[in-house]
């Protein structure tokens, strides 16, 4: 369902900023699809949207659900990149991605 909010959105020439983004990315997140999680990321961007900590935060959650930890710390280092500084959410959700993926 929260998917369907981007959608609406679009359909009715409004722009989701990032915390539009962010609300649907842990919507997303908490169910465990972190498959739809990236691809939201990616649209962000598209859209011209940077992803901010809360963005990243959520996303290496989703990827830790799913036991994604490769995925988890390729976003590590895409907000070292984008010079967006984790925070201990962050840390936490990427050293829970790595204890799920059992590495």
């Amino acid at each position: 369902k929260a998917l369907c909010l981007i959608e609406y959105m679009r359909q009715t020439k409004l722009v989701p900023d990032v915390r539009t983004y962010n609300s649907v990315i842990s919507a997303c997140q908490k169910e465990g699809h972190y498959v739809k999680v990236l691809h939201l990321v990616a649209d962000m961007r598209q859209q011209g949207v940077e992803p901010n900590v809360i963005t990243y935060s959520a996303a290496i959650s989703a990827c830790g659900k799913g036991q994604q930890y490769e995925q988890a710390m390729l976003l590590m280092e895409d907000m070292q990149r984008s010079e967006t500084l984790p925070n201990v959410i962050t840390y936490s959700a990427a050293i829970s991605a790595c204890e799920k993926g059992q590495q």
